[in-house]
């Protein structure tokens, strides 16, 4: 049975750095590419950023390129999203996704996890 766990969520000051977790289990953790989606209260969720099961591809949106890094540590079956100098635009519920080949589109994506609050005050 497969699980996904996001962790890492909160509330922090526009300017401020928070880093999100997705533990993984269940499935071969090095064959699947891993996405971070995110949701506004009454919005669409959108792509944030991938990253392949190789580690060669990393993408992200063009609203967090060059403040959010993916990361991912095979050992623990977990991927990461630090996320910097955030603002308050970056409120949301955000998504972790495994997928065995990941990319932009959600659809790509088998797994996902309950989703963790990120609050970006002003």
């Amino acid at each position: 049975q497969v699980h996904v766990v996001e962790s890492g969520g909160g509330m922090v000051q526009a300017g401020g750095s928070l880093r999100l977790s997705c533990a993984t289990s269940g499935l071969t953790f090095t064959l699947y590419a891993m996405g971070w989606f995110r949701q506004v209260g009454g919005g669409e969720r959108e792509f944030v950023a991938h990253i392949n099961w190789s580690e060669t591809v990393a993408e992200y949106s063009n609203s967090v390129q060059g403040r959010f890094t993916i990361s991912r540590d095979d050992a623990k079956s977990t991927v990461y999203l630090q996320m910097n100098n955030l603002v308050p635009e970056d409120t949301a519920i955000y998504y972790c996704a495994a997928g065995m080949y990941g990319g932009r589109e959600q659809s790509s994506y088998n797994y996902w996890g309950q989703g963790t609050q990120v609050t970006v005050s002003s």
